[in-house]
């Protein structure tokens, strides 16, 4: 019996989308046994069609408007890979699921912003729209959490969610090279772009783990509640320091169900060394899930990159041809409930402080008494030796690392910004939080 066959068009054929369509004409019997249909790319637009790419591009059509590619006939099924939340990516998004089209994308950006508003158009239309490779590229979260645990309350997701940043913090502790040396290195190896800030700022990692806690939780996305702060601040001092304390350092994505609310943040946080997500160097993303079944379960791979993105993609395309239609979150979207955003709360492991401290008399005592005028408790305070070279004046300011038991948010701040006026220390402090994994 002929199989049938379902057209592919694909929008946005740069890295990722040229390896998707060469994989899918490479790999066409293979992937056809799989998803009991003939896979065939008929259709593609970018910007430039004179650009060289990794297949034949006169073998499809070519269209400069990816919208008309979503409304063309002989296109079954649209692969969205402009990127971007507004504009032409979301136009054509929308464009397919009006027309009844299954959409695939690994848009994170347009998931994070109209997710919801997309996945009740699908639902409508009766189509999937797939997302696997929108967070942690080759990693297949988005299919675990939705599918795979469905019978799980989960607790708490936490994800290193960018490659760039795992890759800056694993070389700064690997090589002892200073921030701005890593980051340089990233950008001549294509792990960064020339304007890094989306990434090492901490918005790339927010927008991923909006997804995700959606996914978790049920609960509408809300990128804009989340938490974020980047790894610019991060000192060699601050790895050093990690590391001599049993604790790496990682840009960490937090999600958790708390009594009041979901929390989500991004920022640089101390794990210890032996837990199995410090573990995870270089460019690799990971994602743990907190489970009341499964407890923890840790999934590790390739963030990014043309072939572990286009694993998902493809992943993503035979579930959409075996006629595999999932609600995108889950649960329809109407069921899904409103966000209620938690204060940030007690964060179990403390906090550790680095401060640059005036050697004056009173300095240190000033200090301890403004943490315990927040009730803070004190878990060590470990003074790294004189600042600068060895003959600089004596009253060279100190760098003082504080390691707090736990307490909250707002209790650490107020602290510090108290330390601040009183005028004994020198520059900002540094503040990293500690997190039990």
């Amino acid at each position: 019996m002929a199989r049938k066959e379902i057209g592919i068009g694909i929008a946005g054929i740069g890295t990722v989308g040229a390896a998707v369509a060469r994989l899918l004409m490479s790999n066409r019997e293979r992937l056809a046994e799989s998803a009991g249909a003939s896979l065939a790319v008929r259709a593609v637009s970018g910007r430039d069609q004179s650009l060289p790419r990794s297949f034949d591009t006169s073998l499809v059509r070519w269209f400069d408007d990816p919208v008309a590619l979503a409304n063309a006939p002989g296109v079954d099924m649209v692969v969205e890979l402009i990127g971007g939340a507004e504009g032409v990516a979301h136009d054509t998004v929308r464009a397919a699921l009006n027309a009844k089209k299954p959409v695939v994308t690994a848009n994170k950006a347009l998931i994070a912003a109209h997710g919801l508003e997309l996945a009740a158009l699908a639902e409508q239309s009766n189509v999937s729209l797939a997302f696997e490779a929108a967070v942690a590229g080759g990693v297949p979260i988005i299919k675990t959490l939705r599918e795979g645990l469905v019978g799980n309350h989960p607790r708490r997701v936490v994800g290193i969610l960018n490659g760039t940043c795992n890759y800056i913090l694993t070389r700064m502790e690997s090589d002892g090279l200073s921030f701005g040396e890593c980051l340089a290195a990233a950008q001549a190896l294509g792990y960064a772009e020339a304007d890094p800030g989306f990434d090492i700022d901490g918005h790339d990692s927010a927008h991923k783990l909006a997804i995700l806690a959606s996914l978790a939780f049920g609960t509408r996305i809300a990128p804009e509640a989340v938490y974020v702060e980047g790894i610019r601040s991060i000192t060699s001092a601050d790895i050093k320091a990690a590391a001599d304390l049993g604790y790496r350092i990682k840009l960490l994505g937090v999600a958790r169900r708390t009594d009041s609310g979901i929390e989500q943040r991004v920022h640089p946080t101390m794990v210890p060394a032996k837990a199995a997500i410090a573990q995870v160097d270089g460019v690799l993303n990971a994602v743990s899930i907190d489970g009341d079944l499964v407890r923890t379960l840790l999934l590790v791979g390739p963030g990014a990159g043309g072939e572990a993105t286009a694993s998902a993609v493809l992943a993503d395309i035979v579930d959409v041809a075996r006629g595999i239609i999932t609600p995108p979150f889950g649960r329809p979207a109407k069921l899904m409930r409103p966000y209620e955003q938690a204060e940030m709360r007690a964060h179990e492991g403390g906090y550790y402080v680095r401060l640059a401290v005036n050697d004056r008399p009173g300095a240190f005592a000033a200090i301890a008494t403004r943490m315990a005028e927040a009730r803070i408790s004190l878990e060590s305070i470990v003074q790294r030796g004189r600042a600068g070279r060895e003959g600089a004046p004596i009253d060279e300011p100190q760098p003082v690392i504080l390691i707090t038991y736990e307490t909250t948010e707002a209790a650490i701040r107020q602290a510090l910004e108290a330390i601040e006026r009183d005028g004994h220390i020198v520059g900002p402090p540094q503040m990293i939080r500690i997190e039990k994994l």
